[in-house]
């Protein structure tokens, strides 16, 4: 039995290179020796020196479009960050978590490199975006809720939470978060963002309990 002679170079392999698909995977779906199919190709950009430059740009990946639901999303994203002084994280709120997940969609986007420049650009103005945050979104939750946590014992009439002489073990940790406020306030490492939340949600927080003054006894002038 004869074997049908393929012509050379065989159409299907250079039409499948020209769509962007390299020799070794043609080698996988054929079932081809790879140096059989590199012989092929390149008889085939010897006829049309071309070839390879449209392989490679179909090869390329394609950035994804900008739409008009993306761009708010962006701009929301931005001025989220700009507010909290973090990335929006899902579960806390319906609009945050659809900020979140539209900010992962992006991030994988990047890593397969169809990111579009415009969202790239905009987004690399917040330091860190593409590298997995879950921690560091975690912690900004946790300081938030322990922003909360500490207006609402305020508002319940007590004074400053202790972080220590106190066997309360609520006030203690309250205590040694708020604590930890200021120790960073005076060292310069609290950020503006946080700043400005501690002034609007518990003003005075800097200066905390006041000395309580002396009763006086019943002979004091």
């Amino acid at each position: 039995m004869t074997q049908t002679k393929r012509l050379t170079p065989y159409p299907e392999w250079v039409l499948m290179y020209r769509n962007g698909i390299p020799a070794s995977k043609i080698s996988a779906v054929t079932g081809v020796a790879q140096s059989v199919i590199r012989y092929h190709l390149a008889i085939a950009a010897k006829q049309d020196p071309g070839l390879r430059d449209t392989h490679h740009a179909a090869a390329r990946p394609v950035p994804g479009r900008v739409t008009e639901a993306g761009q708010r999303n962006l701009q929301d994203v931005l001025a989220f960050h700009e507010t909290e002084g973090r990335l929006p994280v899902s579960g806390l709120s319906r609009r945050e978590s659809t900020m979140a997940e539209w900010l992962t969609r992006r991030r994988k986007d990047d890593a397969k490199g169809t990111l579009s420049p415009t969202y790239a650009e905009a987004l690399d103005s917040i330091p860190g975006w593409r590298q997995n945050t879950a921690k560091r979104e975690a912690d900004a939750v946790r300081w938030k809720d322990r922003l909360t946590e500490v207006a609402a014992w305020l508002a319940g009439g007590n004074d400053w939470p202790r972080h220590q002489k106190t066997d309360e073990r609520d006030e203690r940790t309250l205590g040694v978060w708020l604590h930890t406020q200021r120790i960073d306030h005076r060292a310069g490492k609290l950020t503006a963002a946080k700043e400005a939340q501690l002034n609007e949600v518990i003003p005075g927080w800097r200066q905390g309990r006041r000395p309580k003054s002396k009763s006086r006894g019943p002979h004091s002038p």
